[in-house]
């Protein structure tokens, strides 16, 4: 055959290819659409069913409200962390992501009567400056009676713009009569970056060296947002400069956050050319998403002294990526319980509204490439199986459910900010934890550090055992169960 029949065969048989692709194509299409149009109509048939007949005549919210908790219904199947987010969600979405919001800087809860109160006011803001103490009942907001009143409608109404008043009734502990206080709201900036006390000498500021003769400095994180980074590697500056010799980073209870800022943080510790994480999607196009760094392109700042970990069993996503890939290139020892296991990667699809779609896009894995290790627990995953980040070899503490209640009690009350000269409220029996509670924890942490640092001078080990933290007196009501009210983090403003 001459080499043109052979062209001209070859033209023929790509064009019988191409035609019958579309002509395949087309039909499946078709079908798709086909399938979606009847989907839609289905929906549509329904809503009109409800509108006409349903026992009460639903007015446009309530059938707009129908229409998110349908859709919301259908994502939840598909998987737990994929939703749509209404427009009032979005925008606390965002400010939780932005670590900041306009607010009076309080944090509430509701005491076992279903009373509004206050559980700590952050220093140095608005509510702080006013006189609203821990322990205060919140009696109105701008003269509405909070009687019956739910967390979410309380922040909503106290949050609002920076420079805009509102007032709050409160009564403080230990008195009769009510105090209007009036408040100018300010941009209140989310701390995500905690240690263990405030200091004395400024409520503003906390005190990050724990043991100040080890030279060990505890740092929590308490989710990853925007300004995560800047302010860990403020602290982190500050105490290379008081001679640091080793770091507890606390992640304990943290949900997560930014996938950007868990990198960031992660490169702060690592060696160049670390693998941080592995994100595996359906399309090449979700596998890279966000585009992120993924491999540390130089040496982090901070990787000369030893570093210990702290997970829990609410330790997720992006707590699982710094801790696995601390422990993965051995920068770190990972302390406590298995982590949750949460290892997949919503993207956030801006929608009309504004509102969202939050979809499950991808997988994500930690390690090297020819060592990496799932993180994501499936529905059918089993305790054998690999998932979540596990402590390091003789660093597990099991823990009871009493244990961990134990912990958020002791927690909770070490971080209540009280103006100077107030009493501590009294709280009853069950709201505190045991007078001889110990974080086992944070002791182990802090053996294991001060081990590493008496191997470096040459010195014989220590024998371990710590004192245990004296538990904070209550900031809270009596009776108040701040666990399982509480609004989080330096709320009224705001995120999960």
């Amino acid at each position: 055959m001459s080499r043109w029949n052979l062209i001209w065969l070859l033209g023929i048989l790509g064009t019988y290819l191409v035609g019958f692709s579309i002509s395949f194509s087309a039909p499946q299409r078709d079908v798709a659409q086909k399938t979606d149009h009847e989907n839609i109509r289905l929906v549509i048939d329904v809503m009109d069913e409800v509108n006409k007949k349903y026992v009460k005549q639903l007015d446009p919210d309530k059938r707009r409200e129908l229409f998110e908790n349908m859709i919301n219904g259908g994502l939840e199947k598909l998987d737990p962390h994929s939703m749509y987010i209404n427009a009032e969600e979005f925008r606390n979405f965002e400010k939780a992501s932005k670590g900041k919001f306009g607010g009076v800087g309080i944090r509430i809860g509701l005491d076992r009567g279903g009373q509004l109160f206050v559980e700590s006011p952050l220093p140095g803001t608005p509510a702080y400056e006013a006189g609203v103490m821990a322990g205060d009942l919140i009696l109105k907001i701008d003269d509405e009676t909070t009687e019956n009143m739910s967390i979410k409608k309380a922040v909503d109404k106290i949050t609002g713009d920076p420079g805009q008043k509102v007032k709050l009734t409160v009564l403080h502990e230990g008195s009769r009569k009510p105090t209007d206080i009036t408040i100018s709201r300010a941009e209140i900036f989310i701390e995500s970056v905690l240690g263990d006390l405030r200091r004395e000498e400024n409520l503003k500021e906390w005190d990050f060296m724990l043991d100040k003769k080890s030279m060990i400095a505890y740092i929590r994180i308490t989710s990853f947002a925007e300004n995560t980074v800047k302010d860990l590697t403020k602290v982190v500056d500050d105490l290379q400069a008081q001679g640091v010799k080793g770091i507890i980073l606390d992640l304990r209870t943290n949900p997560g956050g930014l996938l950007k800022a868990a990198i960031e943080v992660s490169e702060l510790f690592l060696p160049p050319g670390t693998r941080i994480v592995s994100t595996v999607g359906r399309t090449e196009k979700e596998v890279a998403f966000d585009s992120q760094r993924t491999v540390c392109s130089k040496a982090g700042p901070y990787t000369s002294y030893p570093i210990a970990v702290l997970i829990n069993r609410y330790s997720a996503s992006a707590s699982e990526i710094v801790a696995g890939a601390l422990q993965a290139a051995g920068r770190a020892v990972i302390i406590g319980e298995r982590s949750y296991g949460k290892g997949s990667v919503q993207t956030v699809i801006p929608m009309d509204g504004p509102s969202a779609l939050k979809l499950t896009t991808a997988t994500y894995f930690v390690g090297k490439d020819d060592k990496k290790k799932n993180i994501h627990r499936f529905p059918d995953s089993k305790e054998k199986d690999e998932w979540g980040v596990k402590p390091n070899e003789g660093f597990e503490v099991k823990l009871s459910d009493e244990d961990r209640l134990n912990y958020f009690k002791w927690r909770r009350l070490r971080d209540v900010v009280r103006q100077p000269g107030q009493n501590s409220p009294k709280v009853e029996d069950n709201d505190k934890a045991p007078a001889d509670f110990q974080d086992r924890v944070l002791e182990k942490a802090l053996d294991h550090l001060r081990g590493e640092a008496q191997q470096k001078r040459g010195e014989a080990p220590a024998a371990p055992g710590l004192p245990a933290f004296q538990n904070a007196a209550a900031p809270s009501r009596p009776g108040v169960s701040g666990l399982a009210f509480r609004e989080d983090a330096a709320l009224l403003g705001r995120d999960d």
